[in-house]
């Protein structure tokens, strides 16, 4: 995706980008940042053979932790320039199992304040032009100074 024209858009998509094109992990899944915007930001997952279970459907792992940075990354446009966000915890409910396609997490701010974040993921499963639910996330993250 390209960064947004506004200014102030476009420096928040730099911000989480530049912190995501460190995520080992999800560069070795293939993932791909969608969407920024202030206390948003939707990612995809593809489905491979990386991201699956014994019995062929993506594993549990790999929503939870699409959810997780979805949902943090949407934390991070909120917290003040200086700092990053670490994950205290997070419970999630699996609601459906899917194959093929992509998932898509949405990380959205429900509360910021100073020191923790409260946030909530949706992950859907996406193939074809059908759209289902899978996965529900609640999360808690703490502001923590950047250390690079």
């Amino acid at each position: 995706m390209n960064a947004p024209h506004d200014t102030a858009a476009a420096a928040l998509y730099d911000r989480v980008d530049a912190s995501f094109q460190r995520q080992g992990m999800m560069r070795h899944l293939d993932a791909r940042l969608l969407r920024v915007e202030a206390g948003l930001c939707e990612i995809a997952l593809p489905f491979s053979e990386r991201v699956a279970q014994q019995q062929g459907g993506f594993h549990g792992g790999a929503m939870g932790a699409l959810a997780d940075i979805a949902a943090g990354y949407a934390g991070l446009t909120q917290a003040p320039e200086g700092m990053e966000l670490t994950t205290v915890e997070y419970k999630i409910n699996f609601l459906a199992a899917f194959q093929g396609g992509e998932l898509r997490a949405t990380g959205k701010v429900l509360k910021a304040g100073r020191r923790l974040i409260v946030t909530t993921a949706e992950v859907l499963h996406v193939q074809g032009d059908k759209t289902s639910l899978c996965a529900t996330m609640q999360q808690t993250l703490m502001a923590v100074p950047k250390t690079y």
